[in-house]
């Protein structure tokens, strides 16, 4: 078992970019399913996030990926954290809590107002973590980009 002190958060390579989709396509196959908006983002990544002032970054451990998440441009100063995903591999050594911490320390540093999500109330643990870490539940709007989202929340910083 790898300790979450060995645990490097890494900005985005492009020789990661298939761990990227990997560990998305992992997640949503187990609880929902791959959406249209979903391949775009991750078959594509550098060009719809990278290339449009967004942020991939990832966890690793020795050689290994053991999680990831995007931060996908709105607009200046508001970024959607998506694509948030631990390797199940390495589910319960609290790695999900330190890309948490992370990107809102990265959103921080860039001087960003707002960081949003989308997600589903199914994701309990997921959604626990949101909270603990500031964010609040606000109105989805009804062109919501993923079908499965059914919770909207915001962090202001």
């Amino acid at each position: 078992m790898n300790s979450i002190e060995q645990i490097k958060i890494i900005p985005f390579d492009p020789k990661y970019a298939k761990d990227f989709a990997d560990l998305n396509i992992e997640w949503l196959e187990k609880y929902f399913v791959v959406e249209p908006h979903d391949i775009d983002l991750l078959e594509r990544c550098e060009e719809t996030i990278i290339n449009k002032g967004g942020h991939i970054f990832f966890a690793k451990s020795e050689d290994e990926i053991a999680g990831t998440f995007s931060l996908i441009k709105i607009e200046e100063g508001i970024y959607e954290l998506g694509k948030m995903a631990v390797s199940p591999k390495f589910q319960g050594q609290s790695i999900g809590q330190r890309l948490m911490s992370f990107c809102i320390d990265f959103a921080q540093d860039q001087n960003w107002t707002k960081l949003i999500l989308y997600s589903n109330k199914i994701l309990e643990n997921a959604i626990h973590i949101y909270r603990k870490y500031g964010f609040v539940e606000i109105d989805l709007e009804k062109d919501s980009p993923y079908l499965r989202s059914n919770i909207k929340m915001e962090l202001s910083l």
